[in-house]
């Protein structure tokens, strides 16, 4: 039981984490490198709602609003002008992520930081207890997802996102501001980024470049996705049991190489990976 557990809790956080660079390249058709950075500041906004005693909601909402806003900052002064240039809009957001974190180190410091879990103890059932934290996570993620996938499928702004990820050329020609659903992706897919930081924050701790790791997981989960939300839950639950099984029962080293070696050899099999499009 405690090993399926891990494997759910695992994609659950994989699919946090990956969520909002995945919203971002399904529009804007570029990889954001500075995914890592954005989950960074989440987790700096998290540490910040602790310490001024907002509760862990608002704390999260904080976070969100942060990351939304650096987004839209980032959008206009870097993203912009490099539609037309993927590699270079790619490089651009590699530096910028160099960037956000000596800026935050000079703010914040080196030192490694926590911020305490709004949910302690385990949850106890036949047999055994589990981090009743963990498992708060499957239900951030199932929430996560559910939210995207209503307003990307009964509002009007996901029926304009849609048009412009399907046919960007035809969407301008029907009068949609394809530049302006731009401008909010990159905001909404920072803000999950940076949601999701703070949401794993309580499982590790705060540092400067605690995003890194997590950016190389969520960009194979993402190439082998595509641009499907529903292709991104597929890859977390295969490639996050991959991880846990060869962590417990070979190495936790093997683990850690799991997700990038099961996506390249994916890719290599299926160049559009998980998709169905």
């Amino acid at each position: 039981m405690d090993l399926l557990l891990d494997i759910v809790t695992t994609a659950a956080i994989l699919y946090i984490v990956s969520a909002g660079l995945l919203l971002i390249f399904g529009v804007m058709k570029i990889i954001n490198f500075a995914h890592g950075a954005f989950l960074t500041v989440g987790a700096y906004a998290s540490l910040v709602a602790s310490r001024i005693g907002l509760s862990p909601l608002l704390g999260l909402a904080f976070a969100l609003l942060v990351g939304a806003l650096v987004g839209m900052f980032i959008e206009r002064v870097v993203v912009r002008p490099l539609y037309a240039r993927p590699l270079d809009a790619i490089l651009a957001t590699w530096g910028l992520a160099i960037v956000i974190g000596q800026l935050i180190t000079l703010v914040f410091g080196r030192e490694v930081q926590l911020v305490p879990s709004p949910v302690n103890g385990t949850f106890a059932w036949s047999g055994g207890e589990y981090s009743a934290y963990r498992l708060l996570l499957v239900a951030a993620a199932a929430l996560l997802g559910t939210a995207v996938a209503l307003v990307l499928t009964r509002t009007r702004i996901g029926l304009v996102t849609r048009a412009v990820i399907m046919n960007e050329q035809l969407a301008r020609g029907l009068g949609i501001h394809a530049g302006m659903v731009r401008f909010c992706t990159f905001a909404a897919g920072a803000g999950i980024g940076s949601l999701a930081g703070a949401l794993i924050t309580p499982l590790s701790s705060v540092d400067p470049n605690m995003g890194v790791p997590w950016l190389v997981n969520a960009f194979m989960l993402v190439m082998v996705s595509g641009v499907s939300m529903g292709s991104l839950l597929v890859a977390t639950l295969v490639f996050g049991a991959a991880q846990v099984l060869l962590s417990t029962y070979v190495s936790p080293v093997l683990g850690g190489l799991a997700i990038a070696v099961l996506a390249a050899v994916t890719l290599r099999i299926r160049p559009k990976g998980f998709s169905r499009d």
